[in-house]
């Protein structure tokens, strides 16, 4: 039985180890113990933690001469910082802010236009989730090179969040996206009513981060593919953006998602409207670029792979002759095998799929687009890739 286990373990992570760990997901506080994204303090030796997000890292931190300031333990060499003004409040920020900034807040909390109505305690626990999970994203978004950027500083071109619930006349706020404003109905952040929606809109998968991967995906279409060189490509991928979208929308709560959608699309939602079908598959591609850049972290790799299927081929990408397309190629084929793993782990415990979603060639071809689209814009998309 021992043998057993020894070799079914090797089998497990032998897709994914490699020569060596990157520190994406996880750090050390100095003490030694592991730290991690949305830790503010070190539960083994108490120091203060931060995330220093123009390092892409949580560090332990030391006082700094002037009063509120600290120093990355990290990172001594990068100056001093002051701690986001949402530390203490519902939000529990533990990002920092560079001191030369001269905002109160850190990066993504400056993005806030509208925040939950605080007088209503339970809107309180619902902020400070809907916080972590924004929280993910924007780093996520630094991480890949692009652009974040508030209104406060471009207001055509800037992103912002409103976060709202019931307004005064009693009217319920819908999520969305119009011109770089992302506004979350805050009840999301609410397990119960987010089953409940879930359920309802027959969809196999709904969380709070996957809502602000799919908007942003609305913000970066308009910054990235419209009236751009890209445009002409995406027309041909995922359709005609300028069909009627209200007509699309009307139909597709009318009729559902045509017969044969999973050939073409990632998700029934995926089959209404380009548009949708660009935001669904560019919140996949978050989806799988995150959770590989945390295996990594925890020194798993995608460099070697013992595929119990047929493993897509090159010529199933947008342009299979890019210098990074096998690279990219032999990610999604370990992300397929990582799923199908992390799946079975969820039915052990009597859980939902992990990853509830089959990936067929067209969408392949459409998640290659976006991460070259990605690459050109920041330069740092290959960078998961050639771990």
């Amino acid at each position: 039985m021992q043998r057993f286990f020894e070799q079914l373990s090797s089998r497990i992570a032998a897709p994914f180890i490699g020569a060596s760990p990157r520190d994406s997901k996880v750090w050390q506080c100095r003490c030694g113990q592991a730290v991690f994204f949305r830790n503010s303090q070190c539960l083994a030796c108490s120091a203060v933690l931060g995330y220093a997000p123009g390092h892409a890292c949580v560090s332990s931190l030391q006082a700094g001469i002037e009063p509120g300031t600290w120093l990355l333990d990290a990172r001594a060499d990068a100056g001093l910082f002051r701690r986001c003004a949402n530390l203490d409040t519902p939000a529990a920020c533990n990002w920092l802010v560079p001191l030369a900034d001269p905002g109160a807040h850190c990066l993504a909390c400056s993005l806030n236009q509208t925040i939950p109505d605080l007088s209503i305690r339970q809107n309180h626990e619902l902020w400070r989730k809907v916080e972590t999970a924004k929280r993910r994203l924007v780093a996520q978004l630094l991480g890949l090179g692009l652009p974040v950027m508030g209104k406060y500083a471009d207001a055509e071109r800037g992103l912002a969040f409103d976060f709202v619930g019931v307004d005064l006349e009693g009217q319920l706020p819908t999520t969305g996206h119009a011109a770089g404003l992302i506004t979350l109905d805050i009840r999301e952040a609410d397990d119960a009513h987010r089953e409940q929606v879930r359920l309802q809109m027959h969809e196999p998968y709904r969380t709070l981060l996957g809502h602000f991967r799919h908007e942003v995906g609305h913000y970066y279409w308009d910054r990235l593919i419209a009236g751009g060189p890209w445009l002409d490509d995406f027309r041909r991928l995922f359709g005609d953006e300028r069909d009627n979208y209200a007509q699309a929308m009307q139909r597709h709560y009318r009729q559902g998602a045509p017969l044969g959608w999973p050939e073409r699309h990632v998700s029934a939602y995926a089959s209404m409207h380009p548009w949708e079908d660009w935001a669904e598959t560019w919140a996949h591609y978050l989806h799988m670029m995150d959770a590989l850049d945390t295996a990594l972290g925890f020194g798993m790799s995608a460099r070697e792979m013992d595929l119990d299927y047929q493993p897509f081929p090159l010529n199933v990408l947008y342009d299979p002759q890019d210098p990074s397309a096998p690279a990219f190629l032999a990610f999604v084929n370990a992300w397929i095998e990582l799923a199908g793993m992390l799946n079975e782990l969820s039915r052990s415990m009597g859980q939902p799929d992990f990853y509830p979603f089959v990936l067929s060639p067209a969408v392949i071809g459409k998640l290659h687009f976006i991460h070259l689209v990605i690459q050109e814009q920041g330069g740092r998309a290959d960078e998961v890739l050639v771990q």
